[in-house]
C-alpha cells in the first residue's frame, strides 16, 4: 500500500526526544488506534444498513465503498469531486449489477421481493460482525495497513476498493465510467494531503 505519514511514525519513533516528548507520542498513538476503532465501528455500521437496503445479509465492498461517503471526514467525496465522477450515481449503478446478475438467472429484477416486505432479509442477531468475501477484502486489506493511515479516512476505503478489479463494487464503478487506476491515484493523493495537513502536537 502506497499511502503512508512518515512524518508522524518517525517522529515518535526517533530515541533523541525528551521522555515526555516520548509518553505524548505514545499517547497519539493511542488516540489514534483508539479514533480508527471508532472509524472502523461507524464504516460497517453503515455498510450494514447499506447492505440492508439492498436486501443483502452482509456487506460487500460496494456496501463499504458506499459506507465511505457517511465518514465525517469527507475525503470519499473529495475524490469524487476531483475526478469528476458523482457520488449519487453509485447507487443506481449498483442497483443495476443486482438486476443483470438476475437477469442473467433467468428472475426478473425485484421478483424475490415482490410479496414484500416480509421476505427482505433482517440484521443477523450476532456478537460478530459478518461481511461478505469482498467485505471481509476491504476490511483485512485496512486492517493490515492500519500503520500506513493516521487516521483511517474515507480516501482510505476508496484507495481500497480502487484496487479490486472483481466484484459488484469494481463492475458498478467501471459501469460509471470511473478507472480504476485515476481513482485509486487521486485516493491516494487526497489521503495524503489530509495527513499532512492535519494539525500535530508541538515538539517538546
Amino acid at each position: 500500500m502506497a499511502y503512508r505519514n512518515r512524518l508522524h511514525t518517525s517522529a515518535c519513533q526517533t530515541s533523541s526526544w525528551t521522555i515526555p516528548y516520548k509518553e505524548s507520542c505514545m499517547f497519539r498513538r493511542i488516540k489514534a488506534r483508539l479514533t480508527d476503532m471508532k472509524t472502523i465501528s461507524a464504516l460497517c455500521l453503515q455498510a450494514e444498513k447499506h447492505a440492508l437496503d439492498d436486501h443483502q445479509s452482509e456487506p460487500g465492498a460496494e456496501h463499504f465503498l458506499l459506507s465511505a461517503f457517511d465518514l465525517p471526514d469527507g475525503t470519499a467525496q473529495q475524490v469524487f469531486d476531483q475526478i469528476g465522477a458523482r457520488q449519487t450515481a453509485i447507487k443506481p449503478a449498483i442497483k443495476q449489477q443486482y438486476a443483470d446478475a438476475l437477469r442473467s438467472i433467468g428472475l426478473a429484477p425485484g421478483a424475490i421481493w415482490a410479496d414484500g416486505g416480509d421476505t427482505a432479509v433482517r440484521p443477523a442477531q450476532q456478537h460478530l460482525y459478518n461481511a461478505s468475501a469482498s467485505g471481509q477484502e476491504v476490511l483485512q486489506v485496512l486492517a493490515a495497513n492500519r500503520q500506513e493511515h493516521a487516521p483511517l479516512l474515507g480516501a482510505h476505503v476508496i484507495f481500497v476498493i480502487a484496487d479490486m478489479r472483481h466484484g459488484v463494487a469494481a463492475r458498478a464503478l467501471r459501469a460509471m465510467g470511473v478507472d480504476p487506476d485515476l481513482l485509486k491515484s487521486t485516493a491516494e493523493h487526497i489521503a495524503a494531503n489530509h495527513a499532512h495537513n492535519a494539525p500535530r502536537q508541538p515538539q517538546m
